[in-house]
């Protein structure tokens, strides 16, 4: 769990992921603060003093990617799913993201907005128009059906995305892994997902320069590794 500035839902996101019953999975919650300034990291140490899960600290804002590489030397599970601090996405449903893995039909999942079947608050425009126009792009460069590679619900066998070097320090970690799971032709499914999106006033992060980012990160990793 990546986390930047998320004071008002860091405390209800950790409890809504442990009260997640997986039945004789494991659940292991390994949490970075990419230096947050809102009070986040002060919530963080006084939570961390009486429950299991582990916390770590950047020193300063690096950016999602650069917090999940630092998780991911820390992870010892079998599964790693990704999940935002904020609470656009349901951690109820992880049992349905990770069940293609344990089934043996899967390598990753995405878990997509945009397919139909289940709840979803309404886009912003522009930021729909954006996610499409990068998926629209992914598909072509990548000779991929994807409906959403922006999503945060990204879920993998832990020898997958540990044999990925990312690169990328900010947002642009959403294209790059989605490239290089392409690219290596790893077995990857799409489950549809509920989606509470909030706007800029509630806290929403990314904007479109991101999106230049991510269309740059694209082509790059088509090419290069």
């Amino acid at each position: 769990m990546p986390v930047y500035n998320e004071a008002q839902t860091i405390k209800e996101i950790i409890q809504r992921v442990e009260a997640v019953d997986l039945g004789d999975v494991r659940k292991e919650l390994i949490i970075v603060d990419d230096g947050s300034k809102d009070g986040t990291r002060d919530v963080l140490k006084e939570l961390s003093q009486t429950s299991s899960y582990k916390v770590y600290f950047h020193g300063q804002n690096m950016g999602k990617g650069a917090a999940l590489r630092t998780a991911l030397t820390y992870a010892t599970g079998d599964i790693i799913l990704i999940q935002d601090a904020d609470l656009e996405y349901d951690p109820a449903e992880y049992s349905d993201l990770i069940r293609p893995i344990i089934e043996g039909r899967a390598d990753v999942v995405y878990g997509s907005r945009l397919t139909g079947g289940k709840v979803a608050r309404a886009f912003n425009f522009w930021h729909y128009i954006g996610n499409k126009l990068l998926t629209f792009i992914t598909n072509i460069l990548y000779n991929s059906i994807l409906s959403d590679m922006e999503t945060c619900y990204k879920v993998f066998r832990a020898d997958v995305i540990k044999n990925i070097q990312i690169r990328s320090n900010k947002f642009d970690f959403e294209p790059e892994i989605t490239a290089k799971v392409l690219k290596r032709r790893y077995k990857l499914y799409e489950m549809p997902i509920s989606y509470y999106g909030r706007d800029f006033s509630e806290g929403k992060k990314i904007t479109w320069r991101d999106g230049f980012a991510a269309i740059w990160a694209l082509i790059k990793y088509r090419f290069v590794d």
